[in-house]
């Protein structure tokens, strides 16, 4: 298992903020070939991630890049430099824009000869961004497309643009849309995540100034499953690390409940209660792995 709370976007094309991002309390931090760095200079950023995860003490973080997406001139190249460079010291591979599982599969092929070629001890995992609507509606799918498949993150920006979302009518109290204009999908992505054991990751959020409202829309997608939220600047970080670890309330709560469980199965009763509060299996389901997750992050 690998924390991933909070996920670090860094542009490979800037060596200052990527050696900071190595000192960063972020569990992954990934060093970007994609958005955050413009066309005349991506192929010089591949050396810039190279050097800085061959180079730079990294301590426990996951150390991950992202890619340009498969339709572009440069996805083949940013996959063999960065394996071929730095494969050892390399954890993970970001894939933007996947719409269908055959886009997994063209990583996941190249990856397969990368690693028999160099002789790779550790397999490289990769997490694919949801962030077109053909990905969305083809989201379960992708889940379960390839056993390097470690995490799905729900990507706004661009999933905004591809869904044709309006936000003219947020800034009009009248038209406001009643409630979280995300919540259906993240429950979507959640969910297949879920089912296919991998982890769930939302995507950024633009206003780093704003803690309350990045608290906010973390807090939302962890009620509902999501195990980690990515961050565009350090600011984000302890945020993140906050919201998507249990709380002292919540442990507290956990340990109470399975506590009775265990109380009522030594009895030998299946199901008991206490203070007007049932506990049974679905019980302990729920609230174990609060107490597991407690102990991954420190908390316990």
């Amino acid at each position: 298992m690998r924390l991933r709370r909070s996920e670090l976007a860094v542009p490979a094309s800037n060596p200052r903020m990527v050696e900071k991002s190595a000192g960063s309390s972020a569990d992954l931090v990934f060093l970007d070939l994609e958005d955050a760095v413009s066309p005349d200079k991506k192929e010089g950023a591949r050396q810039i991630a190279i050097d800085g995860l061959n180079e730079l003490d990294w301590g426990s973080k996951v150390r991950s890049v992202r890619v340009n997406d498969h339709t572009t001139r440069w996805a083949v190249d940013d996959v063999i430099s960065v394996v071929e460079g730095a494969g050892e010291n390399l954890d993970v591979i970001i894939l933007p824009k996947v719409k269908q599982p055959r886009d997994i599969w063209f990583f996941e092929t190249m990856l397969d000869g990368l690693e028999l070629k160099l002789g790779l001890t550790r397999k490289i995992g990769l997490e694919a961004l949801i962030e077109e609507a053909e990905g969305l509606a083809n989201v379960e799918a992708i889940a379960t497309s390839s056993p390097r498949l470690e995490a799905l993150i729900l990507g706004f920006g661009d999933l905004s643009g591809s869904m044709g979302m309006r936000f003219g009518h947020e800034l009009d109290k009248d038209y406001r849309y009643p409630g979280d204009m995300w919540s259906a999908h993240r429950v979507r992505m959640i969910a297949a995540c879920r089912a296919a054991g991998i982890d769930a990751i939302d995507g950024p959020f633009g206003d780093f100034r704003n803690d309350h409202a990045y608290m906010k829309q973390a807090t939302y997608a962890a009620t509902l499953g999501a195990v980690g939220k990515w961050c565009i600047h350090p600011n984000q970080i302890p945020l993140a690390n906050d919201v998507f670890a249990p709380s002292p309330r919540e442990i507290k709560q956990a340990q109470k409940m399975v506590d009775l469980y265990n109380e009522s199965v030594a009895k030998g009763a299946g199901a008991g209660g206490k203070g007007g509060q049932l506990v049974d299996a679905a019980t302990l389901r729920i609230y174990r792995p609060v107490l597991e997750r407690a102990r991954a992050t420190g908390r316990l």
